[in-house]
């Protein structure tokens, strides 16, 4: 497992907008809407949904809201069919029928529910360009002659992030995570606190459409829900808004997601369900959020964090930041994508992501520029070790790649001669892992944090 110096823990600019939350509606025995589940909706100005399992669909590419308005939290009647994530990603898991039941706020600030329809039938066949192809290679790069373990991804193959234990902060082999991701393929992904303390990622992971973790150095590989790959310097800004009882808007802002803080840190960080049930510490003061509101503001408590909404846990001299918030009152985020020169990118649409790096390949040159990114350490910069790679070609497909020994510069001609055009160094080490076909093509030396899994019938749950 490699690190990074501190580049990667400058304080965040402030933004100001809205979060959405998911949550699930009482059900019956046979999974359907309860009665009771709240105020009488109305129905969207939008189509039903007629999705194929297996796809992902962002909710605002087919509901239209009143101008000003913007969603504040998602139901979905029957989580066996379908989830939806606080990103308002609609996760289309088996055949079926179910209900959405959608909240906004106007721009009087009241909430309006509506109802829309889902229905997901079987998945059709899925089309792809070829067939994956694992293979072990002897490739000549950079004056040397290297074996490779790779494996060929053809464009708009599935991707998820498997996360070790099922949330930031849990480890877990390899083979387990795709076996539960029902993954044909995955590689090790971002790195992680492997030598004590909690196993968290030190990069960036977007799950379900969600920032799972925030590093904020590197280079990170996104996939849309198409599947399209970009990969960039990415940098992310967490701000938010809540408003007083005088009714005036007051800022917020966190510098990470998901991440412990250090014991005598002056720090803010944003909890999500993705950590698991609770922040996993008691101290500094936590504010509580459920469903777009504070629930309630707490002293050195382990607190839970809702499903249906975030904690924000100020600690050290920051403390009295808390102070902007009040129980009973809105609370909201959002989230800002930026790379490293501070240009605005549009990551939107992008669902799973994975943040390492450096880049070793850009527009078809070996390029690294490790320092730049964030890298202090030798094994970075200059040293050989084993190393994991991931690489977009021309044609949009993938190349996947494991090596016992070369430099990060070495990776990147490795790649260039595996046909990429863009490719970027992943965790390496004892991390270095590549499964394929349920067969180990590379064996990891430990459990993982987290990997990118591929296959034509991922399970989403």
């Amino acid at each position: 497992m490699f690190t990074f110096h501190s580049h990667a823990r400058k304080v965040l600019a402030i933004a100001l907008a809205i979060t959405l939350g998911s949550f699930s509606l009482p059900t019956d025995s046979r999974g359907e809407e309860a009665d009771g589940a709240g105020a009488s909706p109305t129905v969207c100005d939008a189509a039903p949904f007629n999705v194929e399992a297996g796809t992902r669909t962002f909710l605002t590419e087919n509901i239209r809201l009143p101008d000003s308005a913007s969603f504040t939290s998602y139901e979905i009647g029957n989580p066996q069919v379908a989830r939806v994530s606080s990103a308002g990603l609609l996760i289309a898991i088996a055949p079926g029928t179910t209900n959405l039941r959608a909240t906004y706020a106007s721009a009087e600030g009241k909430a309006e529910p509506c109802v829309i329809p889902v229905t997901v039938k079987a998945a059709a066949p899925l089309k792809l360009a070829f067939q994956p192809k694992a293979e072990s290679k002897k490739v000549s790069a950079a004056g040397k002659t290297f074996t490779v373990q790779t494996v060929a991804i053809p464009k708009g193959m599935p991707v998820d992030v498997g996360l070790g234990g099922g949330r930031i902060g849990g480890t877990e082999a390899l083979a387990s995570i795709a076996k539960r991701k029902n993954a044909t393929f995955a590689i090790n992904g971002t790195f992680f606190e492997a030598y004590g303390g909690i196993p968290e990622p030190w990069g960036t992971v977007i799950a379900d459409g969600e920032v799972a973790h925030s590093g904020n150095y590197g280079t990170t590989i996104g996939f849309t829900r198409d599947g399209k790959a970009v990969m960039d310097s990415l940098r992310i800004t967490i701000s938010g808004k809540t408003v007083n009882e005088d009714g005036r808007e007051r800022g917020w802002y966190a510098y990470f997601v998901n991440r412990t803080p250090a014991e005598t840190a002056d720090s803010a960080v944003l909890f999500t369900s993705k950590r698991g049930e609770r922040i996993g510490f008691a101290r500094g003061t936590a504010v509580v959020v459920d469903k777009s509101i504070v629930q309630r503001i707490a002293k050195n408590e382990n607190v839970q964090i809702p499903k249906t909404g975030f904690v924000v846990v100020y600690t050290g001299s920051l403390q009295s930041q808390a102070d902007s918030f009040g129980v009973g009152r809105p609370a909201s985020y959002k989230t800002e994508f930026k790379d490293m020169n501070g240009k605005t990118l549009d990551w939107s649409k992008v669902v799973t992501a994975v943040g390492a790096g450096p880049r070793v390949v850009k527009d078809g040159k070996v390029a690294v520029d490790a320092a730049k990114e964030g890298f202090s350490e030798a094994k970075i910069l200059s040293s050989s070790a084993a190393r994991s790679g991931i690489g977009i070609k021309a044609d949009g497909s993938l190349v996947l790649a494991t090596v016992g020994g070369a430099t990060v510069k070495e990776l990147g001609a490795i790649l260039l001669k595996l046909g990429a055009v863009q490719a970027m160094n992943l965790d390496g080490g004892a991390s270095s892992g590549l499964l394929a076909d349920g067969k180990a093509r590379t064996s990891p030396g430990r459990n993982l944090s987290n990997a990118l899994v591929f296959g034509t019938k991922l399970n989403y749950r």
